[in-house]
C-alpha cells in the first residue's frame, strides 16, 4: 500500500469517484470539466500548494490521468470537457500504463551524499579513512565530499559518529529498481517505458503523488453501460482489502454493474498443480532450481533485464491467464475486466487477448463510493466455482510457494526461497543464482515477489500488509486444501 503519500491517495479517489458520478450524470463533459473547481473553489483556503491555481492545475492532471490520458501528451490549453469527449470516443487502450504530473513533480535534488552542519570536526576523521575513493577531504576543519569522486556507497554515512554526513535521495529515483525513473532535461520525473516493468515502486514512493497510473474506469463503465456482458476476476489478494468477505464483495461488485464475477484464485489452483508438475520434471532432469512465474513484474523484469535466469522460471501460466481462459470459453462473447492490486497487470492485460481491461482495488473502491454501495450490506453470492485454500493464499508472501509446495504428495521435495519485494538488492541475488545455477541454502524453488509482502502489498491496495493477511487468513480458514497431482 502506498504508505508514503497517504493523502495524496485520499485526493486520488476523491477525483476518481467525481469522475464516475460525472460520467452517470447527464452532462458527463460539463462535470468533468468542473472537477477542479469543485473541489478548489474560489475563496477556499488553500491546503498544500502556493495558491487556488496551482491546485485547480494539479487537479486537472490527476483527472487527465484518471481519464486514462498521459499528462506528458498534454499541451495545457485542451479543457476537461474534451478529454472526457475523447474518453468516451476512445477504442483502444495504451500499453504505457503510467505518466508523470510535472504540475505535482517537486523536482527533487539529486541523489547526493551531504555533509550537514552537525560536522564536528572530530580528530579521528573517520569519514576521510573509510572512504576509499578519495571523495573526503577536509577544508577549515569541516568535512567535504567531491560530488565527482563519489560513488555514494555510504561508508561515510555510517562511519560519521555524529550522523553528521546523510544521504539525500530522490524517492522514485531511489525506489525503482530498474532505474527507469529519471529526472529529464526540464528537471522533472521521466519514465522510461522501455526500461519499467511497471513495479509501481514510483507511485508508492512519491510523498507528492506525481506518479499516476492512467486509468480505464471510463472505457469499463462504457463497457457496463452497453448491452454487452461484462464479467469481473477479481485478484485473490482482495479478500484482505474490503470489509465483509469475497461473496458479500461478489454481489456488491454486481451491484456495481458487472455481470457475473469469477476469483482468479480458480486459476491460481491450475497454475499451482502445472508448476508442482513441472518442478518434479525439471528436478529430476538434474536442474538445480526453478522459479515460479504467476508475478507480472518479475516476468517483465526477466523480459526487459534479467534474460539469464529465464531457463530457470517455470513455463506455467499465470493464475489470471488461466481464469481469463475459462471466463471467455464459457462467455465468448464477454468483456472481461480483471480487478487487480497493481500496475503490473495492466501490463498482463494488455498482453493478453483474454483480458479485456484491468480495474485496480482504488478504482473499484471508487465505484463503491460513487454507486453508494456497502459491502457490509450485500448479501452473499457463491462462486460457481469454489477455489482451495492455498489458491487463495496467493495473494501474499510465500502462498504460492506453499500451494506448489502443498500439490505434492511428498511435499519434502520443494525446498523453499522467498524473495519478498523487487529491489537492486534482490535482483543481484537473483542474478547470482542464474550464474551459479543454485540456490544459495539448497532451495530449489524461488517464489518471486514484485512487491514486499506479495501482491497485498501492491501499490493499488487499500489496506495495510498486515491487516490484509489477518483478513485472508480468517476468510481461508475454513476452505478446501488443494488437490494433490497425481
Amino acid at each position: 500500500m502506498n504508505n508514503n503519500a497517504g493523502q495524496a491517495i485520499r485526493l486520488k479517489k476523491e477525483i476518481l469517484v467525481r469522475i464516475i458520478k460525472a460520467f452517470l450524470s447527464e452532462d458527463f463533459k460539463e462535470q468533468t470539466r468542473l472537477i477542479p473547481y469543485d473541489m478548489r473553489p474560489k475563496g477556499m483556503e488553500v491546503p498544500y500548494r502556493c495558491c487556488i491555481y496551482k491546485e485547480r492545475a494539479i487537479i486537472k492532471d490527476r483527472t487527465i490521468a484518471g481519464l486514462g490520458f498521459a499528462i506528458e501528451e498534454d499541451n495545457e490549453t485542451t479543457l476537461l470537457s474534451t478529454y472526457a469527449q475523447k474518453a468516451l470516443e476512445r477504442t483502444e487502450i495504451s500499453n504505457k500504463n503510467l505518466t508523470v504530473l510535472q504540475a505535482a513533480c517537486k523536482g527533487c535534488n539529486t541523489n547526493r551524499i551531504y555533509v550537514t552542519d552537525l560536522c564536528q570536526g572530530c580528530v579521528a576523521r573517520p569519514c576521510e579513512s573509510s572512504c576509499k575513493f578519495g571523495a573526503i577531504s577536509i577544508v577549515n576543519g569541516r568535512s567535504v565530499i567531491d560530488d565527482s569522486k563519489c560513488k555514494k556507497c555510504q561508508m561515510c554515512v555510517n562511519a560519521c559518529p555524529y550522523n553528521a554526513i546523510v544521504k539525500i535521495t530522490v524517492p522514485c529515483e531511489e525506489a525503482c529498481p530498474v532505474g527507469a525513473i529519471k529526472k529529464d532535461e526540464t528537471g522533472f520525473a521521466s519514465i522510461d517505458h522501455e526500461k519499467c516493468i511497471n513495479c509501481g515502486r514510483c507511485t508508492a514512493a512519491c510523498p507528492f503523488g506525481a506518479v499516476h497510473e492512467k486509468s480505464q474506469i471510463i472505457d469499463i463503465l462504457k463497457e457496463i453501460k452497453s448491452d454487452k456482458k461484462v464479467i469481473a476476476m477479481i485478484a485473490p489478494s482482495i479478500a484482505g482489502q474490503f470489509p465483509g468477505n469475497i461473496y458479500q464483495l461478489k454481489t456488491a461488485i454486481m451491484k456495481a454493474g458487472f455481470d457475473d464475477v469469477y476469483e482468479v484464485a480458480q486459476g491460481a489452483d491450475i497454475t499451482a498443480n502445472n508448476e508442482a508438475k513441472e518442478f518434479i520434471e525439471r528436478m529430476e532432469g538434474d536442474q538445480k532450481f526453478m522459479t515460479t512465474s504467476c508475478c507480472a513484474g518479475y516476468n517483465q523484469l526477466i523480459e526487459k533485464h534479467l534474460p539469464q535466469i529465464k531457463p530457470f522460471v517455470s513455463d506455467t501460466k499465470t493464475p489470471l491467464f488461466y481464469t481469463a481462459e475459462i471466463v471467455k470459453q464459457e462467455h465468448p462473447d464477454a468483456v472481461t475486466v480483471f480487478v487487480s492490486p497493481c500496475v503490473a497487470k495492466r501490463a498482463e492485460g494488455f498482453d493478453n487477448p483474454n483480458v479485456d481491461y484491468v480495474m485496480n482495488y482504488e478504482e473499484l473502491g471508487a465505484l463503491f463510493v460513487a454507486k453508494k454501495i456497502q459491502i457490509m450490506d450485500c448479501e452473499e453470492t457463491k462462486y460457481t466455482k469454489e477455489a482451495s485454500k492455498q489458491a487463495r493464499n496467493f495473494g501474499y508472501t510465500g502462498g504460492v510457494a506453499e500451494s506448489v509446495k502443498a500439490s505434492l504428495k511428498d511435499e519434502d521435495k520443494i525446498k523453499p526461497c522467498i524473495i519478498s519485494g523487487l529491489t537492486k538488492e534482490s535482483i543481484k541475488q537473483l542474478k547470482q543464482y542464474a550464474t551459479n545455477g543454485e540456490c544459495a541454502n539448497g532451495c530449489n524453488l524461488v517464489e518471486v515477489m514484485c512487491c514486499e509482502g506479495g501482491c497485498i502489498g501492491g501499490n493499488a491496495t487499500i489496506n495495510s500488509v498486515r491487516t490484509a493477511k489477518k483478513q485472508i487468513d480468517n476468510f481461508t480458514a475454513n476452505s478446501e486444501n488443494i488437490p494433490k497431482i497425481e
